[in-house]
């Protein structure tokens, strides 16, 4: 089931939850998005909220960085893609329902 292009992306004066903005920048590292600037700009945050972002995912161990001389690059772990696919299941269950 494919939702619609309003239900996809919040509205403008609609913000997203912490756990949305985790979410979305999850599923941008999973989609193999590894340099902090491609992931800010395709999960549409600015640089602050996504650092504080990217270090929450690290200290659960939802992802990696891997520093590459002075280039950071950011991966998904096993335990972000299981939560990942845990949050995509809740969501088609939530969806369906509607």
């Amino acid at each position: 089931m494919h939702r619609s292009l309003s239900e996809s992306f919040p509205s403008i004066s609609e913000k997203r939850s912490r756990i949305r903005l985790c979410l979305d920048v999850l599923k941008v590292i999973g989609k193999g998005v590894e340099k902090p600037t491609n992931i800010m700009y395709k999960s549409n945050l600015s640089w602050a909220p996504l650092m504080e972002i990217l270090e929450a995912l690290g200290k659960e161990g939802l992802i990696r960085c891997e520093t590459i001389g002075k280039r950071k690059r950011y991966k998904i772990t096993k335990k972000g893609l299981d939560t990942l696919n845990y949050f995509r299941k809740v969501e088609e269950l939530l969806i369906s329902r509607s």
